[in-house]
């Protein structure tokens, strides 16, 4: 596993440092977004749970822009995608400096905000001599932080792909994987593997010619090994090649990737 590249997505793939961030977005559309003529409160829900999903994986501007475009049409006056992008992150914020300083004060290990089984899996894949990258939408320097946080930078290195800030609308997945595969002059079908929690990167990976893992675990109860239904049939659609809840039952996974290292 030599010349194995693998990339993980970090929000839900690795941590869950900002787990709910989901559930942050949606009330925070639901609170923005006029009812559209006849729309019960549930319909107006769904569609924007829909809406929130089908954008995972890219920077949360994108997001923030398409709520602007849906306020607009349905007959209000949208703030600024940047507006909302601030109003979003000072929600999900205070969220995200309570788990992390729970960290920092001894209240919980590092270990309770990573997936389960993701540092022993992790360490594996180093072992094995495989080169870890991070892919996330993310802005860096949040995820850096983060890394350094739960203490897995010695995994990863400076390899942490991702927006410039929170208002970078340039980043893509399908250019931060091109950049891995030309930068290292990979064979996709055989060199590069990714595990991603979100369509985006499990689409890209496929489009760039790599394998997929979905990792579909259960954000509403972690630790608990569950599958997350609906996560797993998005990635699966999505066109990955193989599917997790986590990472703590890795031989199936191992065997499936090429062998024991």
């Amino acid at each position: 596993m030599n010349s194995l590249h693998v990339v993980f997505d970090w929000d839900g793939t690795l941590s869950f440092i900002r787990a709910g961030w989901g559930e942050v977005m949606l009330r925070q559309w639901l609170e923005f977004l006029p009812p559209a003529p006849g729309e019960s409160a549930e319909a107006r829900e769904a569609m924007a749970h829909r809406e929130i999903w089908a954008l995972n994986g890219r920077p949360s501007i994108h997001q923030m822009e398409r709520l602007g475009g849906l306020v607009a049409e349905r007959g209000g006056t949208p703030w600024h995608p940047d507006r909302y992008q601030d109003d979003f992150q000072e929600r999900l914020g205070r969220l995200i400096r309570e788990r992390m300083d729970s960290i920092g004060q001894g209240i919980r290990p590092a270990d309770h905000y990573l997936v389960r089984g993701a540092r022993a899996f992790l360490g594996r894949f180093q072992a094995a001599g495989a080169t870890l990258h991070i892919v996330s939408g993310t802005p860096r320097p949040a995820v850096s932080a983060e890394v350094d946080c739960l203490g897995v930078r010695g995994f990863f290195g400076e390899r942490i792909h991702g927006p410039t800030g929170l208002t970078d609308t340039s980043f893509h997945k399908r250019h931060a994987i091109r950049e891995i595969i030309d930068a290292h002059g990979l064979d996709p079908a055989r060199a590069l593997v990714s595990f991603g929690d979100g369509a985006v990167e499990i689409a890209e990976t496929k489009a760039a010619g790599g394998r997929a893992v979905a990792v579909a675990a259960d954000e509403a109860h972690w630790h608990s090994g569950r599958w997350d239904e609906s996560k797993r049939l998005r990635l699966t659609e999505a066109g990955a090649d193989y599917a997790i809840p986590d990472y703590h039952e890795p031989d199936a996974v191992w065997s499936w990737l090429g062998g024991h290292p």
